[in-house]
């Protein structure tokens, strides 16, 4: 009976040190695939930080405390200090894939693209089963967020510059040089703002690349994936039904955001419904069926607005928003006559942030 008794106590440990040990393979297995995805030449220009440097970025004042900013779907972000004493905004992804998925696509993508009006991903880290993004800080918080406060009004001239320049940006992107990349989740909160009221885009974990194909018009970018993304209110319906990416899925987002930056809506919980009736009124007064005073921002009534101005972007954004992708202005386009609005606004020859070709 003692024998037996200890037979079967060795095999529970045999089996306990098997398992554990299948675990650390599987676990280590896991984390290489991940870091060798990751640690390809396209993070060329990024710092790999150590977790011991993200740690103490992150342990903040004599309590040595996270100071906790947002929460995002793959992630929470905090408020980092590093040893040359700037602010940044590190983000510690959930542990799931499709978070490591938005990790690997935010290295890749953003060790590419260097634009004055994109986020600057400083670095990141993988280690430890851990990971992380070090992004530059922007104080201002984000787009959404300034379209509902009470305490701060974005003037007239300030939103138009906001929309110019994320039109750069966004010029930048579909014009890179080794194919076109598609954020393909633009909406307000994608557009962050620092102290003066600069634009930065961010949130790029679900970004694609087209590579350019020759076609008998000349060059384009199309392809179908299999992972349609769903963007709420900001996904463009044709692209929705077909699966078919390309560059105008882009420009239908930014056009619903044009549309909400200009009348000043921005409902919590806006839905299908909400935006049907902000296009349809959008559409309505373009074609001089409502009177232009009907797209004004409440907030900005009895403020100076230069009714033309509001003229020629409504006609912008409207364009932007049309049902299907032919109908819709390239983002060169739609970023020329932003432009030109601008000069009109300023009335001093060509703005700054002119985007950058290829860096």
């Amino acid at each position: 009976m003692e024998k037996v008794f200890l037979a079967m106590m060795v095999t529970i440990i045999v089996v306990t040190i098997v398992v554990k040990l299948l675990k650390c393979i599987l676990k280590r297995s896991k984390k290489l695939v991940v870091t060798q995805h990751v640690e390809s030449p396209t993070t060329n220009g990024l710092y790999k930080f150590t977790i011991v440097e993200i740690e103490n970025a992150l342990n903040i004042g004599n309590m040595r405390r996270r100071k906790w900013i947002a929460h995002g779907r793959r992630g929470e972000f905090y408020q980092g200090i590093l040893p040359s004493g700037q602010n940044v905004a590190i983000k510690e992804m959930h542990k799931t894939k499709d978070a490591m998925d938005s990790f690997t696509r935010e290295v890749e993508c953003l060790s590419r693209a260097r634009h004055p009006i994109i986020v600057c991903l400083l670095g990141f880290c993988n280690e430890d089963g851990k990971h992380f993004l070090v992004y530059e800080h922007s104080s201002g918080g984000n787009l959404a967020q300034y379209l509902i406060r009470e305490d701060t009004i974005l003037s007239w001239d300030v939103r138009v510059k906001i929309l110019r320049d994320c039109a750069s940006a966004f010029t930048y992107l579909h014009n890179y040089i080794d194919g076109s990349i598609i954020h393909r989740h633009i909406k307000l909160s994608s557009i962050l703002l620092n102290e003066t009221l600069e634009a930065k885009i961010c949130g790029f974990g679900q970004s694609k690349m087209l590579e350019m194909k020759e076609s008998k018009v000349g060059m384009e970018e199309s392809k179908v994936f299999g992972d349609v993304l769903e963007n709420g209110i900001y996904t463009d319906p044709q692209y929705k039904k077909s699966g078919l990416l390309t560059c105008a899925t882009d420009v239908y987002s930014f056009g619903v955001i044009m549309l909400q930056v200009l009348s000043g809506i921005k409902i919590p919980h806006f839905d299908e419904d909400a935006r049907h009736i902000l296009l349809t009124k959008a559409k309505n007064v373009n074609s001089g069926k409502l009177p232009m005073s009907e797209f004004e921002d409440p907030k900005l009534k009895g403020k100076q607005i230069n009714v033309e101005v509001l003229k020629s972007t409504l006609q912008i954004a409207v364009n932007c928003v049309s049902e299907t992708r032919e109908e819709r202005p390239t983002i060169d386009k739609v970023y020329e006559e932003l432009n030109n609005t601008w000069r009109l606004m300023t009335n001093n020859g060509w703005p700054i942030n002119v985007p950058p070709r290829h860096v």
